[in-house]
């Protein structure tokens, strides 16, 4: 495993433990966070506690599965299903590609 994908992976295991701080913190303080049209969702670490706070707070069988993975150099893609999301305004399911 790459160290890349180290990483990625790390931050997928904290995330189902909802762990707020420590997910946030392999993120750059000035990340950026955009959907696939490129429009920005968040913002920063403070963006980031904001959202992922009330999602982790609110969504206690939150739970990501990474159906597949590819790695090409730097870049990580993951195929993402979630479920247990309990978060006004999204589906309880949801799937998604990630890219880091």
């Amino acid at each position: 495993m790459s160290p890349n994908e180290e990483l990625v992976q790390a931050q997928v295991d904290t995330f189902n433990n909802r762990d707020l701080e420590r997910f946030v913190s392999y993120y750059s303080p000035d990340v950026s966070i955009v959907d696939g049209m490129g429009n920005q969702i968040m913002k920063g670490h403070e963006g980031m506690r904001l959202f992922y706070g009330k999602l982790f707070e609110q969504s206690p069988e939150l739970h990501v599965k990474i159906s597949a993975r590819i790695v090409v150099g730097h870049h990580v893609i993951d195929e993402e299903h979630i479920t247990g999301v309990n978060l006004q305004g999204f589906l309880s399911e949801l799937h998604s590609a990630v890219v880091y």
